[in-house]
């Protein structure tokens, strides 16, 4: 809702708005060494692994180009050669799609201690959790690990279909990734909004739910986080903020006031449903 008249925000704002929450997010972890260091450690773990994966990756590709796209090997050199480009195109496009959501997961499972703190001195700044639900390490790394493993198997199996209609011409390049694109932002905010709504004693299931009732303003959020994380090392760097942002974004769909502190500089904002 619209504070000032009442009125629903449009969807176009609704999406600015939950764009601009990672941005919120990156302000407090830059104003915070403490939550930025604290973010970056399992950050680094996890791009160090992803990186040695992408460099067999790209040293493989045109291994595995030729290897599926079969069905032209009797075709014109001109036309086989082009479906080999294509189809590593598509392979390294699937890749990243796929790395960039797994890397989140595993990221997270790694981090969970890490993101738990950051997340809940974020909450703490912004008036905290009422009715807070106090979830043990390991009851909370089973629900991240039984969460994390649901979403990646998702993502399996929509990108999947994705690798495939990426081989069709003109939309395999255009349509195909703005669907990743928003696909991929959709399931980055599932993914990242986890740790505050488990202190809140919701799972995924809930999240879907909410998100749902609220889904230009988490597209927003997760369609900025996954552009920003196709960036080399926007992943590791920005994985903080991420979070930060999140944390944000749970509060504002779950109703909360989000009114950042007097000493923050930053401007109050309230989005109600």
């Amino acid at each position: 809702m619209n504070a000032e008249n009442g009125r629903p925000l449009s969807a176009v704002k609704q999406f600015a708005i939950g764009a601009g929450l990672l941005g919120r997010g990156l302000g407090i972890v830059l104003r915070s060494p403490k939550l930025l260091a604290l973010g970056l450690v399992p950050a680094l773990i996890s791009g160090a692994l992803y990186a040695t994966a992408l460099f067999f990756l790209l040293d493989y590709l045109p291994e595995l180009s030729r290897a599926v796209t079969w069905f032209a090997d009797d075709w014109a050199e001109w036309l086989r050669d082009l479906m080999q480009v294509l189809g590593g195109l598509a392979l390294l496009g699937v890749s990243v799609l796929l790395g960039v959501l797994t890397f989140t997961a595993v990221t997270l499972l790694i981090g969970d201690p890490f993101y738990e703190r950051i997340s809940e001195l974020v909450e703490d700044r912004f008036g905290g959790v009422p009715d807070e639900v106090e979830v043990g390490f390991w009851p909370s790394l089973r629900r991240s690990l039984a969460d994390s493993l649901r979403l990646i198997g998702l993502s399996v199996l929509i990108g999947i279909p994705l690798f495939a209609l990426g081989f069709l011409p003109v939309v395999g390049q255009t349509v195909i990734p703005v669907l990743g694109g928003a696909f991929g932002g959709w399931l980055l905010a599932l993914e990242l909004t986890g740790v505050p709504f488990q202190r809140r004693g919701q799972r995924l299931r809930h999240r879907r739910v909410v998100l749902g009732q609220h889904r230009p303003l988490a597209l927003g959020f997760g369609v900025a986080v996954f552009c920003c994380f196709l960036i080399p090392l926007g992943a590791i760097l920005l994985m903080p903020a991420a979070i930060a942002g999140a944390t944000l974004l749970a509060r504002q769909s779950l109703g909360h006031t989000v009114k950042a502190p007097v000493s923050g500089g930053v401007a109050d904002h309230q989005l109600r449903r």
